[in-house]
């Protein structure tokens, strides 16, 4: 037999679905956008300092800050959006990972493995493609909760991100150092160049190949390289190649439209034509930058096509 409750008593409610406990901490939206700020000003600052003072010791401080700001900042970007449930430790796992052991395996296999020919560029991309796919799968290799298109989408930009960073740390040493002393100049555009295209390069490459890799994860964790996980593979490593030989493309279109009779193959080798005319410099900025673009479009285009086919992309906490 049931009772009624007293009229003006309080009403007993149901309880309602339970939460899991919050177990990442709650950064507060924006902080990509204030780090980028921050972190931009005090390259600015660091870079007049060196400038003005010529003190050798402030260039390790102006490159590591000019090669991670920018892949920092994407990764606390794509951490605030859609990864906040994935846990700070895992993000700094593969953005770590990938920017040392990536970077130290794709260096050993491409010093043993590839020589200088026209295929060059093709054998970088499917070494760095797979290098980075391999710091994936060893962080998240006792994580098997960690699947599903956007897990991959969010942990491959990272991966892929720490590997920009530290190879842009690279390149940026080795354009100060010259025969004759430091260039300052010479870093200062590499860093510019890179963080302005860093979005569009490993980052983006590595998030496809990411998604594509989880969304077909086992629920036990065991990786499966099916047909689509192979293909992504070959297909952004294709990308990658195509980016790395624009500026040869571009030399190549430009040689062939401007240049009469046989063309050198020592042209391509140097990388450059000698004595250029302002036709044939107009021409290879249009070609090089068109370029660029065009496989940044592709790269963008795919990400975001794989992003709109996963419902939980759009329900993330």
């Amino acid at each position: 037999m049931t009772h009624s409750p007293p009229p003006g008593a309080p009403q007993a409610h149901a309880p309602g679905p339970q939460q899991p406990p919050t177990t990442y901490p709650q950064i507060r939206a924006g902080l990509w956008r204030r780090c980028l700020w921050v972190g931009l000003g005090l390259w600015v600052l660091t870079a007049l300092v060196t400038y003005a003072t010529k003190n050798t010791a402030l260039l390790p401080t102006l490159i590591l800050l000019g090669s991670f700001l920018v892949p920092v900042c994407f990764v606390l970007w794509a951490y605030e959006r859609h990864g906040r449930d994935l846990g700070v430790s895992v993000i700094l796992g593969c953005f770590l990972t990938g920017g040392t052991l990536g970077v130290l395996g794709a260096s050993l296999m491409e010093y043993y493995l590839l020589h200088p020919s026209l295929w060059m560029f093709v054998g970088v991309g499917l070494i760095e493609e797979a290098v980075k796919l391999g710091a994936l799968m060893f962080v998240l290799r006792r994580q098997p909760r960690i699947r599903g298109m956007r897990a991959g989408l969010v942990l491959g930009a990272t991966v892929g991100f720490g590997f920009a960073a530290s190879a842009s740390a690279g390149y940026a040493f080795t354009a100060a150092v010259s025969t004759e002393g430091v260039d300052l100049r010479a870093l200062l555009g590499t860093e510019i160049l890179r963080g302005v295209l860093a979005p569009f390069g490993h980052g983006l490459w590595t998030a496809i190949a990411g998604g594509v890799l989880l969304a077909h994860r086992r629920p036990d964790g065991r990786f499966r390289l099916a047909g689509p996980v192979l293909g992504t593979y070959l297909g952004v490593s294709l990308l990658h190649a195509l980016w790395d030989s624009t500026h040869g493309i571009a030399l190549w279109l430009v040689a062939h439209l401007t240049v009469t009779g046989h063309l050198d193959k020592e042209l391509f080798a140097q990388g450059y034509l000698p004595h250029p005319t302002d036709q044939q410099e107009h021409l290879f900025t249009l070609f090089s930058v068109g370029g660029l673009a065009l496989v940044a479009a592709l790269g963008v285009t795919w990400a975001r096509w794989l992003a709109r086919g996963d419902p939980s992309w759009r329900n993330t906490p």
